[in-house]
């Protein structure tokens, strides 16, 4: 019995505690002021969020873009989402695809995962679903927010000063009961010493396992 607790069970609680250690230092502190530690890791472990969304059949939400294999909002829905996001097709388009100006239909993307597509695409599956526009994110946007294809689409950017050196404000898109628009665009809050932030998350670590 002794044989078994130090050649698995020892190994596997030092592998449990690193865990740990890593998913503390690298989540926000404010995830874990806001909610349990014990929330923090299960949403860590899901992978079943929402691809997209659709506010009064009207504004599609998603966060990358739109792929050559989805037509239709209905083809969406009959996607599995309980999996890991695959390395091509409908799902990694989805998160991963981004508009761009100067390509007409699809192409290539840089990303090596997703699409790139123009406003022809754009205009073409707006029409098809009767929706007024797209709203994704997954593209820094300097200004926070950026309408494309005759308002067809807009990138809504909320991660202020990307990587902590980017510079770039942040917005959030707010819809009235009209769905009339309003951008709250921000800037990124005063940061206190990496040294220091990294401190004090040890020190929480510290009164948390005791």
């Amino acid at each position: 019995m002794l044989t078994f607790f130090i050649c698995f069970l020892f190994p596997l609680l030092i592998c449990l505690l690193l865990c740990i250690l890593f998913a503390w230092l690298v989540v926000d502190m404010a995830c874990f002021e806001t909610y349990s530690f014990h929330n923090i890791l299960v949403l860590l472990a899901i992978f079943c969020c929402s691809l997209s969304a659709l506010i009064e059949n009207k504004v599609f939400c998603v966060h990358g873009g739109l792929s050559p294999a989805i037509s239709t909002l209905d083809q969406i829905r009959t996607i599995d989402r309980k999996q890991e996001v695959p390395h091509d097709g409908a799902m990694c388009d989805l998160l991963w695809s981004d508009p761009e100006d100067i390509v007409d239909g699809w192409g290539l993307s840089p990303r090596g995962a997703g699409f790139l597509f123009g406003g022809s695409v754009v205009t073409s599956f707006n029409h098809s679903n009767n929706i007024d526009y797209i709203c994704r994110a997954h593209q820094l946007v300097m200004e926070g927010y950026k309408w494309m294809f005759n308002n067809h689409i807009v990138t809504v950017w909320s991660a202020p000063n990307y990587c902590y050196r980017c510079g770039n404000v942040a917005a959030i898109l707010e819809l009235d009961d009209n769905l009339d628009t309003k951008f709250r665009v921000f800037e990124a809050a005063p940061q206190a010493c990496a040294y220091d932030s990294l401190l004090f998350k040890l020190l929480k670590l510290f009164i948390l396992l005791h």
